[in-house]
């Protein structure tokens, strides 16, 4: 269990508590977490600053990443593929080649952002679940962010390194974020770690068709806690849209194990009814 925690606005006091309650009561359990410890601790991130630091210094010192002074208005202005990815506007490699004087002269005004040297081409990788894949990170994202310009580090470089450095082998995740896969890759490659292996599986969806939310009337796993719900009817339920249980069944996630198959979760994407499909 890691608490991805880099986000300062959206973390909010008693919010990892609450999480890990939820958690625990749908049944999930982990071996190593905060609560728990573990050999590859720290698991919050924001614990974990040294070695974000230590891994941009490696970075700088190869000449991998440089200092950006623009602002997202000036990309967008300057971008002439507004809406070419899941990060906004593609970076037009503005700050890419400034001389040493040009960039004494912006720092001056400005603190840098930190950006990576995407080489040009596709970024090919296995998929698990969609085999074979290809994105060219330089055309539709180009160089971008691994440390912000408050120092913060960017979520591609913090999982990268804590991926390689907690030993994890599998990645499975929404298939919204297939895409970040060749960027963390390039990042691998670059810092000399190995990779673990991906599977992008389809998200959940709405009656509609798009990522459920609250606007299709989704609860919370908190406020179907609040409101009563058995959580083997919660499980039974995602287990149900991922094929791994007839519909109507219930379970914990532990009755899953055994059985449980990547190949037998749907290729398209689990659509829920959100009135009435979990009761008490």
């Amino acid at each position: 269990m890691r608490v991805e925690d880099l986000d300062g606005p959206r973390v909010r006091p008693g919010l990892e508590a609450r999480i890990l309650e939820e958690l625990r009561w749908l049944g999930l359990d982990w071996d190593e977490g905060p609560d728990v410890g573990g050999p590859h601790g720290p698991y919050r991130q924001s614990e974990r600053g040294d070695r974000y630091a230590a891994a941009l210094d490696r970075l700088r010192a190869e000449g991998l990443v440089y200092p950006c002074f623009c602002s997202r208005a000036e990309i967008a202005q300057a971008s002439q593929a507004p809406h070419a990815s899941d990060e906004g506007p593609r970076y037009p490699g503005t700050c890419r080649d400034l001389s040493p004087a040009d960039r004494a002269v912006r720092g001056a005004r400005r603190p840098p952002a930190w950006r990576f040297r995407v080489p040009y081409g596709p970024v090919a990788f296995r998929d698990t679940f969609h085999g074979e894949c290809s994105f060219d990170v330089a055309a539709t994202v180009g160089d971008f962010v691994v440390a912000r310009a408050d120092g913060v580090p960017a979520y591609q470089l913090a999982v990268v390194v804590d991926d390689a450095a907690m030993e994890v082998t599998d990645v499975l995740r929404g298939d919204d974020l297939l895409p970040s896969t060749s960027r963390q890759l390039l990042l691998f490659r670059a810092l000399g770690l190995p990779a673990p292996r991906f599977a992008h599986v389809p998200l959940v969806v709405g009656p509609d068709g798009e990522r459920l939310a609250k606007r299709h009337g989704a609860l919370s796993v908190g406020e179907l806690r609040e409101r009563g719900a058995d959580p083997a009817a919660v499980v039974g339920l995602l287990a149900a849209a991922s094929g791994l249980l007839p519909a109507g069944g219930r379970a914990m996630p532990a009755d899953l194990l055994a059985g449980f198959r990547l190949e037998a979760v749907p290729r398209e994407p689990a659509r829920i009814e959100t009135r009435g499909t979990i009761a008490p």
